[in-house]
């Protein structure tokens, strides 16, 4: 895994080639959350997450349909937000720390506004600590590790187990979702539900008043 270095005062000519060469890091190295937002900050162009036990995860940048149907997504959501109150949306480029110590990023995240108020100025500009209300993550036939189906399902059993009220892995290529409810009393995760040939999520008692039509995300 490799890093563009934070930028540094001009250099010497014999220097230059030294000053552009990446920063490798260690394959064992762990960060704390606040280590990792200084990595990130020294590293914009780079996706990362932070897994719980401080491992850096390394993601790939989506292909061109992800993108156009994360972007319509957002777009209903914010729509839904809009009309509604009460709702904040964020889209993949925001990292939460979730309980557990991970910074996970999801491809689009709901979050209730009074719990987002709730933060203070600088947790707001940072890492968010708080595990979204709703998270939906979009998989592509392309994807592999860290994107791949597998992967994000792993993704959304943490955020199941941080406290999400309710998450939708979506898989365009097979019209089929999976929908990760909140984890049920005492704490045992919930199974998720599997629908094919889906036409339509709502957010029920969550998210009161969501309605996302699939068939334009499939069609994206």
């Amino acid at each position: 895994m490799t890093f563009a270095p934070p930028a540094a005062a001009p250099a010497a000519p014999e220097a230059v080639d030294n000053a552009l060469a990446p920063l490798l890091l260690p394959h064992d190295l762990r960060l704390t959350p606040e280590q990792f937002a200084q990595v990130c900050e020294a590293n914009p162009d780079a996706v990362l997450e932070l897994a719980a036990d401080g491992q850096l995860i390394a993601m790939t940048p989506t292909g061109g349909e992800t993108g156009r149907r994360n972007t319509r997504l957002l777009t209903r959501l914010q729509t839904w937000a809009d009309l509604r109150g009460g709702w904040e949306v964020f889209d993949s480029s925001t990292g939460f720390r979730l309980a557990d110590g991970s910074v996970l990023s999801p491809d689009a995240a709901v979050v209730r506004r009074e719990r987002w108020q709730a933060l203070s100025p600088e947790q707001r500009r940072t890492f968010p600590p708080l595990c979204p209300d709703l998270v939906i993550e979009l998989a592509s036939a392309s994807d592999t590790a860290p994107r791949g189906a597998d992967a994000l399902r792993r993704k959304m059993a943490l955020y199941q187990a941080n406290g999400a009220q309710l998450g939708w892995l979506l898989f365009p290529e097979q019209r089929a979702v999976e929908i990760w409810p909140a984890r049920l009393e005492g704490g045992s995760a919930s199974e998720p539900q599997r629908l094919e040939n889906a036409l339509r999520l709502e957010g029920g008692d969550v998210l009161p008043g969501l309605v996302l039509e699939l068939g334009e995300i499939w069609a994206a």
